[in-house]
């Protein structure tokens, strides 16, 4: 077949209606391209005399029906004939989408199994990741390979913002390009975010300034807070967040003794929440005693949302952006509170 990619490609996002769209769209899009026979045809009448002639209908063979095993069988079947595949790659693992991912998760096991060409990648936040795989229907995917993203040297992050943009006919100045370096912390997926958000600040500027620079930066923060921020925290209980809003007072890492001292509990209770976010990947560890943000810009983030449910009436952080020393106990938040001990 002319142009034939021996491994075809479905790439989807873990949001609601995933194996729907599996099943619906992209499932039956790939076999109406492989399937030779991806129309059917059928004798539907006769007319005499006059001339011989013959009536037919034709209809399409792979139109959507239900069954994410069958068509998948179907597909790698057709594809193992020419010694082809399929790769699956989800984005935004989050166990919001748990069911659908566990449904994906037995299937491709089959195929596994059957010793199928099917490949799966996925990809998500450290805690989503460690929820799908601890998942009892899921324990196959235990022994996939996985990558942690680790922070990114500043000087591999100028070149994947540099680079690019020259490629495409415009520049960007040394300021400009250290603005962004420093912009992304080193987060893989902030240096997207501040890359695409400098060059669309002027679009029509043959050279991207610091002021666009700044605009790309600012705006990059907003967005993976959306797609970022709002979700780690979800994923957290009240006292981890409690924990981290505690840490927000600092403009740099923060004294274990500082945080339980503003959670008014003693140095034990606040180390286990310590073990538990940095298990998470949401907090590392930053010398003896210290712990910092993981995440670029969660601290503004937290500072910004400092007044909702997460965290009660009571926290009163710093605004975003605001420079600020360590100080003493303003205030205990209330989850804390409930969970003190005696």
């Amino acid at each position: 077949m002319k142009g034939f990619t021996p491994w075809l490609v479905i790439s989807e996002t873990a949001t609601p209606n995933l194996i729907d769209r599996i099943i619906h769209e992209d499932l039956p899009r790939l076999l109406s391209e492989v399937d030779p026979r991806q129309t059917e045809s059928r004798l539907t009448g006769v007319s005499l005399p006059g001339g011989f002639g013959a009536d037919r209908e034709v209809s399409e063979r792979h139109t959507p029906r239900p069954g994410l095993r069958s068509q998948l069988n179907l597909l790698t079947d057709l594809l193992a004939e020419r010694g082809g595949g399929v790769l699956i790659t989800v984005d935004e693992v989050h166990r919001k989408g748990l069911n659908d991912l566990r449904e994906l998760g037995t299937t491709i096991q089959h195929a596994f199994r059957e010793r199928r060409n099917v490949a799966f990648v996925g990809a998500g936040l450290p805690s989503a990741v460690d929820d799908l795989l601890s998942d009892e229907v899921s324990t196959f995917l235990r022994r996939a390979d996985r990558r942690h993203l680790r922070t990114v040297r500043p000087e591999e992050v100028a070149a994947a913002i540099a680079v690019p943009v020259r490629e495409a006919g415009r520049d960007i100045t040394p300021d400009a390009l250290q603005v962004a370096v420093a912009g992304t912390g080193g987060y893989p997926f902030m240096i997207q975010l501040v890359g695409l958000h400098a060059w669309r600040a002027d679009s029509t500027a043959a050279t991207i300034d610091v002021d666009q620079a700044r605009r790309g930066v600012d705006q990059a923060r907003r967005k993976v807070g959306q797609l970022v921020h709002a979700s780690a925290l979800a994923d957290l209980s009240d006292v981890d967040r409690s924990f981290l809003a505690a840490m927000a007072h600092d403009d740099g890492p923060s004294r274990m003794a500082d945080i339980a001292a503003r959670l008014g509990v003693d140095a034990t209770y606040a180390g286990q929440y310590r073990l538990r976010l940095i298990a998470a990947e949401v907090i590392e560890p930053r010398g003896h005693g210290l712990v910092d943000f993981t995440l670029p810009g969660l601290r503004d983030y937290l500072r910004e949302h400092a007044a909702s449910s997460h965290w009660g009436p009571e926290i009163a952080l710093p605004p975003a952006d605001t420079p600020r020393h360590r100080q003493g106990v303003e205030a205990t938040p209330r989850a804390a509170r409930q969970h003190r001990r005696p």
